[in-house]
């Protein structure tokens, strides 16, 4: 006895030990190799047959030569011998395991088909040669047969090295593997059937797991075993070639002749080959004895016999010498095309239908107008009062079905109807659809939404649906894009491509009364894009620009220089005032101006009306984003770089106040559209939101190639910095502590403590001062915090302002919180480096000095608070932009960046973002690496989905973990 551990069972080969009752057999692991460490639980012996000794090998490969011509002799060898039922988990572990011989691996296989074939209810009953109850497995098609020989083709020597039942212990016979397979496959199914769920039929045949005795049962088992090794099967090919009557005795009894609707041709297939096929009347006439075998004709007739028992007219065919051909008459004809056809294909009997019996009868919903024309040049399209129809159209071969067929099919009660000179198969929902055809009206907005998704939901259910007529033109006409257009006079700006192509877009979509929303990247000229629609609209009526207050001055100075003349005037401040009757031009007002005085603004006449920084109303339910709503205006154009920050809603809300309806209500938008594709559970349903929206919705990015080439060149550059060590143990400890208020809090309380331990560790990771409120009690005190030494951060963006200025650059500098920006700002004044500081609360006026100081190259540093200006402005001067901190979400980081890397730029950008290294700022930068690539599909809710860890996971998120 060696010391070795021992190997698992599967570890050795696998033999398979039949026995008179399937169920009771055995298998056998066994070691070839009398010199490996034994197997756990030997439990007895087994005799195999090898041509030397055990654990001497005469080839090269270690193993018993499988040669007849060897000198065979039986040994006696130590086994683990386990019941089917026992081994069955273990042999198909084996199957794909790399530790497992390869003769337990075979075994795997053949169990794991053997429980299929049980599973797929492949199961017979029978008798043992003792006449007691036995299961076996069958009947088997051809996919079964083909899998049990290339098991039994794939066996080594030591899976069947056992001498075959009456063989001479000095001459041992070995069985054949194929049919040592296929007695374990009954062995399997005489096992599985009887489990304890059995235990209520207990002494019952066929569930007690205790043999029992049936002497009475032979015939009807010889039926039953007959069906199990059967070497055919019998399928029906059904001729319609013609009406005849039947010729029969009886019929020429009846006072009426019986119309046949066809007849049922029977086929015999063999398993073995499926490619052979044969009717029954060749058969019969013996053309198929040598390729099928002596027993086709019983066993085709068992067949008949078993199927006449889920469709009873084959019963017919067994009173008959030669079951060959079964007439139809017209009742079994279209009960054969419904639940008769199913009931054969599930006992196994195909039925297979002539080519000349047309199936390409289909419905289509169809969307139409009442009435033939309808405007889709220049008249609002939502403006029509008139509904459209919705309705079923059936067609055959692509062909529409006239009113005519229509009521023919709808008054039909067969399956087959005759249809344009051929019998065509109709499908009972088809004539459902017939009968009732009509399927309502639509509001135009509904009905383009169908037009463009090209599905519509009828009854729960998606179908495919169609537009025609008017609504069809305006579908192609979205789908197919605008016309070129040349940029109009009085525009002093040279327009490139893509802006020339927006401006064909846009006039489209405004032209048609629709609206639409500019989602291109931060920079690439939107503001120009639009002075140019205007003046191509040159409409009396002048143009509503809402936007956030710190761009208001950055849009007049773009009308006053791209179009010179155009009168523009502010509706901001106290004196403000709306342009009479004839006075075209732009009105620039606020988003808050705009909610306050919405009342006013909607009784002025408007030829336009643009959002800027669109996404400010993107939460439709706000003040604002209602107040906007009710600003009546026959175009409406939205402005944003970010259509999604952080859920579809966001962009319902953008093209429903642009194109009012089109989407629907919000909360069926939610859960056809945004809840699917958010989560993933449909693989079309983003495909299918896009084919709505993208009429809508022009989205252009810098990467793109007809505009990459326009930009300078950006590189982005991740800086892990390490904490200092007063940052390690503040953080450690706020870990610490709000992780063990964490695990005893539950609902909102525990979502505000996860809120605010991530906050408290962002700004740990800025700075401690900035953590400690230092800056706060400093102003009390009039002295400053001593901010120099204490972060890594602080460190770094030290050496970045050393090397940038050397080289005479500019850099803004980006945090989310105003009191870093701050302490950024007093870090900076003590070490004499010339910045000024923007934030939420400077003065419009201030806002716009600063920006063309720094332009003007008069405060090479720009300290920015990143939710105050991270939009709308031009810094086109700065080479560099550094994320002190970093936002949840890559879209708004993206926004800051673009305040520099925008058209106009003439110099590279370098992004720098500063990252806590080990620490959440380091997890929570590769999930938004991971964000940005979805940014155009979908975006998660940033902090609050952290909210929702467990636990386990937000520890794992917040840990600080030291580098190696």
């Amino acid at each position: 006895m060696t010391s070795e551990t021992p190997r698992a069972p599967y570890a050795r080969a696998a033999v398979f030990l039949p026995a008179a009752l399937p169920r009771e057999g055995r298998i056998a692991f066994w070691d070839p190799d009398a010199s490996a460490p034994p197997a756990d639980g030997i439990t007895g012996e087994i005799t195999v047959v090898l041509p030397a000794p055990p654990g001497r090998s005469p080839d090269d490969a270690g193993r018993p030569s499988p040669d007849p011509a060897a000198d065979l002799r039986e040994h006696t060898v130590p086994a683990l011998i386990l019941p089917v039922a026992e081994a069955l988990p273990l042999l198909i572990g084996a199957r794909r395991h790399p530790g497992a011989h390869p003769a337990a691996a075979c075994w795997g296989a053949a169990a794991l088909h053997a429980v299929h074939l049980a599973a797929r209810g492949r199961l017979l009953p029978g008798l043992t040669a003792t006449d007691h109850d036995a299961w076996r497995a069958g009947p088997l098609d051809a996919d079964d047969i083909a899998q049990l020989r290339a098991i039994a083709a794939a066996m080594p020597y030591e899976a069947y090295a056992t001498p075959a039942p009456g063989s001479e212990p000095a001459e041992p016979l070995l069985p054949d593997p194929e049919a040592l397979v296929r007695v374990f496959f009954d062995a399997v199914a005489d096992t599985l059937p009887r489990t304890p769920a059995a235990a209520f039929a207990a002494g019952a045949p066929f569930a007690a797991a205790e043999p029992q005795r049936m002497p009475g049962a032979r015939e009807w088992a010889a039926e039953a075993a007959a069906g199990m090794d059967a070497g055919v099967r019998v399928s029906l090919r059904l001729d319609l070639s013609a009406l005849r009557l039947f010729d029969t005795a009886a019929e020429e009894e009846a006072a009426e002749p019986v119309r046949s609707a066809g007849a049922a041709v029977v086929q015999v297939h063999s398993l073995a080959d499926p490619t052979l096929v044969i009717d029954a009347a060749r058969l019969w006439a013996g053309d198929g004895d040598e390729r099928f075998g002596p027993r086709a004709r019983i066993d085709a007739v068992l067949a008949l016999r078993r199927a006449a028992r889920v469709w009873p007219p084959l019963a017919g065919l067994l009173e008959r010498d030669v079951p060959d051909v079964l007439p139809l008459a017209e009742d079994e004809l279209y009960e054969l095309l419904g639940p008769g056809a199913a009931r054969l294909s599930a006992a196994g009997v195909a039925v297979h239908w002539p080519r000349e019996l047309a199936r390409s009868l289909s419905a289509t919903a169809v969307v139409h107008q009442p009435a033939p024309g309808s405007a889709t040049d220049g008249t609002p399209f939502f403006d029509s009062a008139e509904l459209l129809k919705f309705d079923w159209r059936l067609a055959l071969d692509g062909e529409p079905l006239t009113e005519g067929e229509m009521d023919a099919l709808a008054e039909s009660h067969r399956p087959i109807v005759r249809l344009r000179d051929q019998w065509v198969v109709v499908d009972p929902d088809l004539v459902r659809k017939a009968r009732k055809r009509e399927l309502g009206l639509l509001q135009p907005v509904d009905a383009l939404a169908v037009a463009l998704t090209g599905t519509a939901e009828v009854d729960g259910e998606t179908v495919e649906a169609v537009p025609t007529g008017a609504l069809a033109v305006l579908r192609d006409r979205l789908i197919g894009g605008a016309a070129p257009v040349e940029a109009p006079e009085g525009l002093t700006a040279t327009l490139r491509d893509y802006q020339l192509r927006g401006l064909a877009w846009l006039d489209l979509m405004t032209s048609l009364g629709l609206g639409g929303c500019l989602a291109d990247d931060m920079g690439l000229g939107k503001t120009v894009t639009v002075i140019a629609l205007h003046l191509h609209r040159d409409r009396p009526a002048p143009t509503l620009v809402v936007c956030p207050a710190s761009l208001l001055g950055n849009w007049q100075r773009e009308i006053n220089r791209f179009a010179p003349g155009v009168p523009v005037r502010r509706f901001h401040g106290a004196d403000r005032t709306l342009p009479g009757a004839g006075e075209g031009g732009f009105v620039l007002t606020t988003y808050g101006t705009m909610r306050t005085s919405a009342e006013r603004l909607a009784a002025q006449s408007w030829g336009m009306v643009v959002a800027d920084e669109a996404q400010h109303v993107k939460n439709p339910f706000s003040a604002t984003a209602r107040a906007l709503r009710t600003i009546p205006a026959p175009a409406r154009v939205a402005l944003t770089g970010t259509p999604v920050e952080n859920n579809l809603s966001e962009l319902w809300a953008l093209l429903d106040w642009t194109t009012p309806g089109l989407l629907g209500p919000l909360k069926a938008f939610r859960a056809r559209h945004a809840r699917v594709v958010e989560l993933g559970e449909d693989e079309q349903a983003a495909e299918r939101l896009a084919r709505l929206v993208r009429p809508f919705l022009l989205r252009r990015k810098k990467s793109d190639p007809g505009i990459v080439p326009e930009l300078p060149p950006k590189t982005e550059s991740d800086h892990p910095v390490a904490l200092t060590r007063e940052q390690a143990s503040l953080y450690e400890a706020a870990v610490r502590e709000m992780m063990a208020a964490i695990e005893g809090a539950e609902g909102i309380a525990r979502r505000g403590l996860v809120m605010k331990l991530l906050t408290d560790l962002k700004q740990i990771c800025n700075h401690p001062a900035q953590f400690l409120k230092e800056y706060g009690r400093a102003a009390a005190d009039g002295t400053g915090p001593r901010l120099a030494g204490r972060s890594g951060k602080l460190a770094l963006l030290d050496e970045l302002l050393e090397t940038i200025l050397a080289e005479d650059g500019s850099v803004l500098v980006f945090t989310q919180y105003v009191t870093m920006a701050r302490l950024l700002s007093e870090h900076l004044a003590s070490r004499a480096i010339p910045s000024q500081l923007l934030h939420g609360g400077t003065p419009v006026a201030e806002r716009e000095r600063m920006v063309d100081r720094f332009q003007s190259g008069g405060a090479p540093v720009f300290i920015l608070s990143l939710k105050a200006a991270g939009t709308g402005l031009n810094l086109t001067r700065a080479g560099h932009v550094v994320h002190f901190d970093r936002w949840w979400n890559p879209a708004v980081e993206e926004q800051a960046t673009d305040r520099a890397y925008r058209i106009g730029q003439t110099q590279p950008v370098q992004v720098h973002r500063l990252i806590a290294e080990g620490t959440v700022e380091d997890r929570i930068a590769e999930m938004l690496a991971a964000k940005r690539a979805l940014a155009d599909a979908v975006l998660g809710s940033g902090e609050v989905a952290l909210t929702e860890l467990t636990d386990r996971e937000l520890a794992d998120l917040v840990s600080l973990r030291r580098p190696s």
